[in-house]
């Protein structure tokens, strides 16, 4: 038997950063974002004796172990600590797995690629283990074991996004998490399609270290970090109904004031490079964008209007990145038997 699954990573289109505690517990927040067809995959394969192998495919890491012996460390950290979590948490079998996995995008590029590989694993144990997890289950379990488990900064936008699929305006209190699926029409979609731009700068950043800078910023109540959330988190609700009503043509001067105050979140969000390629967009037709995720690196999006995306295109092919072709993706995380 093979039990696979896949999920799908997710572009940030507003109000990122306030997902995160303690922001999101003390004042709320809101994110709008979409999954595309980029996923993460895992697949589970039950052995007959105890040994358990852990396979990071993309990362070329590979341990075997045994059962007793499961470990949360290095670069299969994730692996090993969902596996161990739910050995906790559910009744487990008494013999050993072999758990590969594999992202289409690499870890820190800002699309989330972390917590839908845990989805992802979940999903797949899910399967094998025949647990009754619902939506919202699966999401809030990825979250409980990055999260608090194995102690990895970040947001709870992310599990979401895996685990639902689709446009989602999501809204965070404390622990509560309501996801409103968005009903876009599909003409809406396919122009965005064809006018945002995903572009990795083939950089990547650890975000752990933003998102601590980030919350310090509101333990410490910094005044102008916690006011630039509150702008972001307005520019969700102008994302939202923007997007519903087809205006489509405010949406770059949406991401553009987004961008605006994401910047004052925390520092290292930019840097040169990061501003060279946003003002060579914008000088070729772009009318805005973001960082996508943390920020400091990774994938970067923007919205050309009319026909200007060939002329950015061809702009920001000569500072070193690349593009990366999506369409959106509307099914969230799945999984099935062999």
């Amino acid at each position: 038997m093979i039990i696979r699954s896949k999920a799908p990573l997710r572009i940030g289109l507003a109000g990122g950063g306030t997902d995160v505690s303690p922001y999101s517990d003390v004042y709320g927040g809101a994110i709008l974002n979409a999954t595309i067809n980029l996923f993460a995959y895992a697949t589970l394969i039950p052995r007959s004796d105890d040994l358990v192998v852990f396979n990071a495919v993309d990362k070329k890491e590979t341990e075997t172990t045994t059962l007793d012996n499961i470990r949360s460390k290095g670069e299969l950290q994730l692996l090993q600590g969902v596996a161990q979590y739910l050995k906790e948490k559910y009744e487990f079998p008494t013999t050993g797995f072999e758990l590969s996995t594999f992202a289409d995008a690499p870890a820190g590029s800002g699309l989330g690629t972390s917590s839908t590989l845990c989805v992802a694993i979940i999903s797949a144990f899910a399967e094998w283990l025949n647990l009754p997890l619902g939506e919202y289950d699966i999401a809030k379990l990825a979250f409980d074991i990055e999260r608090n488990y194995l102690g990895m900064a970040g947001g709870k936008q992310d599990q979401y996004a895996a685990t639902f699929g689709g446009f989602n305006f999501m809204e965070f209190s404390g622990e509560k998490v309501i996801v409103n699926p968005l009903r876009v029409k599909q003409k809406y979609l396919n122009e965005l399609e064809n006018n945002l731009l995903l572009y990795y700068t083939s950089t990547s950043r650890l975000s752990s270290t933003i998102i601590e800078e980030q919350q310090n910023n509101v333990n410490s109540k910094k005044g102008k970090s916690i006011d630039a959330m509150h702008k972001l988190k307005e520019q969700s609700v102008m994302m939202k109904e923007a997007i519903l009503t087809g205006n489509l043509d405010v949406i770059g001067e949406i991401l553009n004031f987004g961008w605006t105050f994401k910047k004052q979140m925390a520092d290292g969000i930019s840097n040169p490079l990061i501003d060279n390629i946003y003002e060579t967009a914008l000088s070729h037709g772009a009318s805005g964008g973001k960082i996508s995720g943390a920020g400091g690196g990774g994938f970067m999006i923007f919205y050309c209007p009319q026909n200007t995306r060939y002329h950015v295109m061809n702009a920001l092919n000569l500072l070193g990145g690349q593009f990366k072709r999506f369409q959106f993706e509307e099914h969230g995380v799945r999984s099935w038997k062999i």
